[in-house]
């Protein structure tokens, strides 16, 4: 056991300094340093004027921070139940031996390390008004939709498109997950006469609630923060139905030139992002607890 202690009280600091270093340049230092700009009006072009928490109000009064807000939610929502849903159902099918589950699982999970741009222009040819999805739809004798011009379809579809790359992350896994549980379980309770539905239900579930806490908060992460596909696909339109938290600070301060209310909104995301994730994560703790 004495080999594991360190030798001076200072060695783990030491051993920390590079990461902590990381993350003081290219994480707290901007943070404070958006935290700093929110309280000024500037435009890149004149000297910066002190105004307080008045970029928080008109953010408020506009109604911008709302709809940003609710947007967000509501793709995050769709994104984190249906990248988790496609990725353990996927999972599941494809977890056993053999070179052609193992071919179908590098063609789903390459999905994922692809570029969001080259994902977003290769889905805006597929759900263009006259592309391929709307020529099945046609062909099956139904009306196609307005898949990225209708402000009703539009935010789903481009959350059907963040489903479909992040669903192989996903996928792994739960993959890995299924593969820590001990196929005794299953056994026993085989012999005992439980069917798939509960053996899934009472043993593979409760063992990847983990596993799925950890997906769930990175997919959640991963889609409040999404902005190419929004920015290729839609540029938060139409009628402002996608412009979700991130388009709204790149519009604030690369379309207005209004630097302050764009930190103001970054100070906001960081809060709203930590918040929802600490959320998450105390309800899935408290779930595991009552089980």
């Amino acid at each position: 056991m004495s080999l594991l202690r360190p030798r001076r009280a200072t060695d783990p600091l030491w051993m920390l300094a590079p990461t902590l270093l990381l993350l003081a340049v290219f994480f707290f230092y901007p943070l404070g340093f958006a935290v700093y700009r929110s309280l000024f009006r500037w435009d890149l072009l004149t000297p910066p004027e002190y105004v307080g928490l008045d970029n928080y109000r008109a953010l408020i009064e506009s109604g911008e921070l709302i709809s940003a807000f609710t947007t967000t939610l509501a793709f995050s929502l769709v994104v984190v139940v249906g990248a988790m849903a496609l990725g353990l159902g996927l999972a599941m099918l494809l977890n056993r031996r053999g070179a052609f589950a193992g071919f179908i699982r590098s063609a789903i999970f390459s999905a994922y390390v692809v570029s969001w741009v080259s994902v977003a222009l290769l889905w805006m040819w597929v759900l263009d008004s006259q592309g391929v999805l709307s020529a099945w739809v046609s062909a099956l004798g139904l009306t196609p939709l307005d898949w990225l011009g209708d402000p009703d379809v539009a935010l789903y579809s481009l959350a059907a498109v963040t489903i479909w790359k992040i669903a192989g992350y996903a996928m792994v896994l739960y993959l890995a997950g299924l593969q820590d549980v001990p196929p005794v379980l299953y056994e026993a309770a085989a012999l005992d006469g439980a069917g798939p539905i509960a053996r899934f239900r009472h043993i593979t579930w409760p063992l990847l609630r983990p596993t799925s806490a950890f997906v769930g908060t990175t997919s959640l992460i991963a889609s409040f923060q999404v902005f190419d596909v929004v920015r290729v696909m839609t540029q938060g339109g139409p009628v402002r139905s996608t412009t979700v938290f991130v388009y709204a600070i790149y519009e604030q301060i690369f379309m207005n030139l209004r630097v302050g209310r764009a930190s103001a909104l970054v100070v906001v995301f960081f809060l709203m992002l930590l918040g929802l994730t600490a959320l998450q994560l105390w309800a899935w703790r408290a779930k595991r607890g009552a089980s």
